[in-house]
């Protein structure tokens, strides 16, 4: 399978009850096509920064209002920004809190003004393009209200400049594990307090600690657990394995039951309203080994919590469908239509 960028008015849109893609042509000020590129939703609109082109990074923020139709989604380019924005860097991770996005690390370019943080150059990337790029712990703040950016200072001990790490955002702070930094993957976990912008350095946990990794997910399931999954190695392997980090016991939990069999680093994750973590594309194989990239499109779901009760009737509705089909007219008419596409869905049986 080539790699190649796809193209960027291209969005394709997941419906999670039904299991169906549908694909729209998204209109206005369209980004160049990009890999590595952050992007969350704050508000109904989807923000997306940086990312890496055929040409280099970029440090543009682009915004898609998805509470219009799905006929009407529109690009639209947020060049009329005030304060101090980001390097031109990829591979960085977000926190969303209190509507603003929350911007930390990334690899890209050397920071031509003053940032606070760190800037580590990779002596590799003067090979073959000479370009210096390197890796950065930066924090910085977007208004997405007043378009305006910032630079909070930080107190506590910073986690290195890194690029490819997991964050996600649990109450009042922003997790993040891991990453690439140098030569190695790292297996360090890290919070920011996101009132007092202090780091609490690097957090001691009791027991077993997931192996060093990059380009993973990171996603809080509960008010006291995140869920990790995914990711490659210092010894490029893809991995597949899955871990429960409970916040008040400090451990990581394994989760036997995850099939190892399906390995996927720099993909995407998130939660459902039913409590699922929703993985999503990425690659299965060593990408840096020179051989074509094994892509995927599957959606793979993990059920960190019980499900809801509704859930639990329309799975068990679906699964004795022929001894049960009979009596759905005594319904009311909307859970009938609910039923009929639960019954639809290739997730039924999930």
């Amino acid at each position: 399978m080539m790699d190649f960028y796809l193209p960027s008015p291209e969005m394709w849109i997941y419906k999670i009850e039904t299991g169906e893609w549908q694909k729209t042509v998204v209109t206005g000020d369209c980004p160049l096509p990009m890999s590595g590129s952050c992007a969350v939703c704050v508000s109904g609109k989807l923000y997306m920064f940086g990312g890496h082109h055929s040409g280099g990074n970029s440090n543009e923020i682009y915004m898609i209002n998805l509470e219009r139709g799905i006929e009407e989604l529109r690009w639209v380019k947020l060049s009329h920004t005030s304060g101090q924005p980001p390097t031109s860097k990829d591979k960085l991770g977000c926190w969303v809190y209190q509507g603003r996005l929350i911007l930390f690390g990334g690899y890209g370019y050397p920071p031509q003004e003053h940032h606070r943080g760190n800037f580590e150059f990779d002596e590799a990337s003067l090979w073959p393009a000479n370009i210096p790029r390197g890796w950065n712990n930066h924090v910085h703040v977007f208004d997405p209200q007043t378009q305006h950016w910032s630079q909070p200072v930080t107190t506590g001990n910073a986690p290195v400049p890194r690029a490819a790490h997991a964050c996600t955002t649990l109450g009042n702070r922003g997790y993040v594990f891991g990453g690439r930094f140098l030569n190695s993957r790292m297996d360090d976990l890290h919070s920011l307090n996101l009132d007092t912008w202090e780091w609490s350095g690097k957090i001691v946990v009791h027991g077993v600690t997931p192996i060093g990794r990059s380009w993973h997910s990171l996603t809080a399931v509960s008010s006291s657990h995140l869920f990790l999954y995914g990711g490659f190695t210092t010894d490029r392997e893809p991995l597949g394995d899955g871990w429960i980090f409970s916040i008040r016991e400090r451990q990581w939990i394994r989760i036997t039951h995850v099939p190892e069999n399906m390995p996927r680093l720099w993909h995407s994750a998130c939660l459902s309203e039913e409590g699922e973590v929703i993985i999503f594309g990425g690659c299965s194989n060593n990408i840096l080994a020179g051989e074509f990239s094994g892509h995927s499109n599957d959606v793979i779901i993990f059920s960190i919590q019980p499900k809801s009760l509704i859930r639990l009737c329309l799975d068990a509705v679906a699964y004795n469908k022929e001894l049960l089909g009979k009596q759905w007219d005594c319904l009311p008419q909307t859970l009938v239509s609910r039923i009929r596409r639960h019954v639809a869905s290739n997730l039924s049986g999930s």
